[in-house]
């Protein structure tokens, strides 16, 4: 039985209320997201490189907008189409990164501060209209609103973080370390101190957007680069096969695993 099986099987939901439209944050939701965000910055580039940047900005902006409408259109979490949303985040994220500073002049010293400034306006207008920033109550066209515009943002800010550091001496792989061990703080704070659960959440959110696109530009980029000299198109390739795998095999829907925990234990008394 497919997932879209078990959503149509379920009993309608009322009318200003959705089932929750992200998937389980899971170590699979981790591992997916840091391959979104390589995938997004190589991709990225290899669109500038071949259409030119207007072009592909107009092309990221509309696949964007075409997955976001597909996704605000579903009324629960549907793997492949929230996934897809995320991907054309990250890719689109990425180009108005680089447009500011490309295209624009705008350092990576300036830019990035300037995207955390939004990204506290986002969260701060978030939490004085639904009073959480929970992603585990994404039930309303209102938050999940607030929730993408969170998204974009945090990508947005993590490919100028990531510039920034691989830019300023740290290198790629540099940065790969440094943001790999940063990830850890929120987790282990989260685990061991009195971080709480969502600010741990959207700290890892975001720290997984440097993360992700520091290692993959590490083995696109050529050795003069201080990379592995991959390339972009095998390298986008690669994670995009590995996301359509990971989502495959790791829907990362409550409700299907709550259903098949209930099968088993019917089945194993």
């Amino acid at each position: 039985m497919t997932a879209e099986h078990v959503l149509d099987d379920r009993p309608p939901l009322p009318v200003h209320r959705m089932a929750n439209k992200v998937p389980e944050v899971t170590v699979s939701f981790w591992i997916i997201k840091v391959l979104t965000t390589g995938m997004g910055e190589t991709a990225s580039d290899l669109l500038a490189r071949t259409l030119g940047p207007v072009p592909a900005v107009g092309l990221g902006g509309l696949a964007l907008a075409a997955s976001l409408a597909v996704q605000f259109a579903l009324r629960r979490y549907v793997a492949w189409a929230y996934w897809t949303a995320v991907v054309m985040v990250s890719v689109f994220g990425t180009m108005a990164a680089d447009v500011l500073h490309v295209g624009l002049g705008v350092p990576y010293a300036v830019s990035a501060p300037a995207f955390l400034a939004a990204l506290a306006t986002v969260f701060v207008l978030w939490y004085a209209s639904e009073r959480t920033l929970s992603v585990h109550t994404i039930e309303t066209r209102r938050r999940e609103a607030f929730y993408w515009a969170a998204v974009l943002t945090t990508f947005a800010l993590g490919t100028a973080a990531g510039d920034l550091t691989a830019t300023t001496g740290l290198g790629y792989l540099g940065s790969v370390v440094l943001f790999g061990a940063g990830i850890c703080v929120p987790a282990l704070a989260h685990r061991f101190g009195s971080l709480n659960a969502v600010t741990a959440f959207w700290t890892a959110y975001v720290i997984t957007r440097p993360l992700g696109a520091s290692l993959a530009d590490w083995m696109a980029l050529g050795h003069t680069r201080g990379g592995l000299g991959l390339g972009l198109s095998p390298v986008t390739l690669t994670w995009t096969a590995a996301i359509i795998g990971a989502t495959f095999l790791f829907p990362g829907d409550r409700n299907i695993s709550q259903k098949i925990k209930m099968s088993r234990s019917r089945t194993n008394p």
